[in-house]
């Protein structure tokens, strides 16, 4: 077990501790509060709730790396959710039944338009030479912009409740929730574009080193492209994920998801200047948010408020532990090399 544990620290010496204040984390709630958070019901909830931000998450991971980001993740989200809320109005009116291809039909069609939006984006940065930090602020406030003027600022809702009804299921045996393997799914293609294909290589190559990216051929306006419409289909999937969960949509709802995400991201291990990061990371990172929110709500005396300085405490703790890390590895680089030479 030792040795497991050192070959992993090794390995990933952030993912390490990442699991570290998890497993610690897990064992003060077992102390504290073990009746009240440890409970099936408690994990399900959990499950269903996280895949909102935890897809948006994966699309800022992606941008991150290449050493961009995107910041309009919500604002495609609720588009989206409100778009399809009023397709789900037009089919079945108030509370009519929908029929059974209508469900996957219309989650698909807000991932197309989650696609679409996510080109958007693309086109901006790539031929309008726009900081993807702007592009994808601008982006998003247009967005909510065109949400806000669709609804008047209210919500959505009283569409058929079985489009709410499948997202909420529980599949293998009334136990997995369906935002979870959502979220799942979501993970898988992120993990096999990353390591399985040579979108992932030129990714990394382009946020480690832009211009000799480019100097060596990389065609990085069609990665770039590739990149935003990849995060914004997760962001078009999150608000689908999200329109089941409330079975409404609205212009407003998630409005902390963006910088919650990006928070997650950097948690995970992904530099924020490009060219580093792995889907383990922003996945145990996305877990222990949830479990530190979920967690600290099982004290009733502590203002949810708390929340934040939770996460923000749990980030800067983690960025610290890297910073010497990386050091002690820089140094012990120096020393070798010194070794070698002499």
């Amino acid at each position: 077990m030792k040795a497991l544990t050192r070959n992993l620290h090794r390995r990933d010496p952030h993912i390490t501790r990442l699991i570290v204040i998890i497993i610690v984390w897990l064992v003060f709630l077992a102390i504290t509060r073990f009746g009240r958070f440890y409970s099936l019901l408690n994990f399900q909830t959990m499950a269903a709730q996280f895949p909102e931000y935890g897809l948006m998450a994966l699309g800022v991971m992606l941008c991150m790396i290449t050493g961009g980001i995107d910041l309009s993740l919500v604002g495609i989200a609720n588009l989206t959710g409100i778009l399809m809320a009023y397709l789900l109005l037009a089919l079945t009116g108030e509370g009519g039944d929908l029929p059974s291809f209508a469900v996957p039909a219309v989650f698909a069609l807000g991932a197309v338009i989650g696609v679409l939006l996510g080109f958007l984006n693309s086109i901006l940065i790539t031929r309008f030479n726009i900081s993807p930090i702007l592009a994808t602020l601008g982006a998003g406030e247009l967005y909510r912009g065109i949400s806000m003027a669709m609804t008047n600022g209210a919500a959505v809702s009283r569409f058929s409740s079985d489009y709410a009804m499948t997202i909420n299921n529980r599949i293998l045996g009334d136990l997995i929730p369906v935002q979870t393997l959502v979220f799942v799914v979501g993970v898988l293609i992120v993990w096999v574009l990353l390591t399985k294909t040579s979108y992932g290589l030129k990714v990394y190559m382009l946020g480690t080193n832009p211009v000799a990216a480019r100097f060596s051929g990389l065609k990085t306006k069609r990665l770039l492209t590739k990149t935003y419409i990849l995060s914004g289909l997760f962001a078009g999937v999150a608000g689908m994920v999200m329109l089941g969960n409330y079975n409404s949509a609205r212009a407003d709802y998630g409005a902390v998801y963006t910088l919650q995400s990006i928070m997650v991201v950097i948690l995970g291990g992904v530099s924020p200047f490009g060219g580093k990061g792995r889907i383990s990371g922003v996945v145990l990172a996305i877990i222990l948010v949830q479990l530190l929110q979920s967690g600290i709500n099982r004290f009733p005396a502590i203002d949810s408020f708390f929340i934040f300085l939770l996460w923000g405490s749990a980030l800067l703790l983690v960025m610290v532990l890297d910073f010497f890390s990386n050091n002690n590895s820089a140094v012990k680089k120096i020393k070798h090399v010194e070794k070698e030479v002499t």
